[in-house]
């Protein structure tokens, strides 16, 4: 029952959204002229893809992600490290309290 009402909520809003370009294409106005009416935005001014950008703008995102990442596995190393040494501080505490008790 759930799926059959999923199913009917997903033709609704399909058929919503399209009947205006239905009605379009039927009046003869065409699918471009329903589409700005529907409010689908626009490139701004001056809009470049980014395929066409020079070498020279474009960000370097795999000096970022390295960075990232390497930032992330100092900060793991560097919490095992500490994790590490305590423990080594406390295993010695216990060594001590066990030789004081015999």
């Amino acid at each position: 029952m759930m799926r059959f009402l999923r199913a009917c909520a997903v033709a609704g809003a399909l058929l919503t959204m399209t009947a205006p370009l239905l009605a379009a294409n039927l009046s003869g106005r065409g699918a471009g002229s329903a589409a700005r009416e529907m409010g689908q935005p626009q490139p701004p001014k001056g809009f470049v893809p980014a395929d066409e950008v020079p070498a020279g703008e474009q960000i370097p995102a795999i000096n970022m992600v390295a960075a990232a990442y390497g930032f992330v596995w100092l900060a793991v190393l560097g919490y095992v490290w500490s994790i590490a040494s305590r423990l080594k501080h406390v295993e010695s505490e216990l060594a001590d309290l066990e030789s004081r008790r015999k």
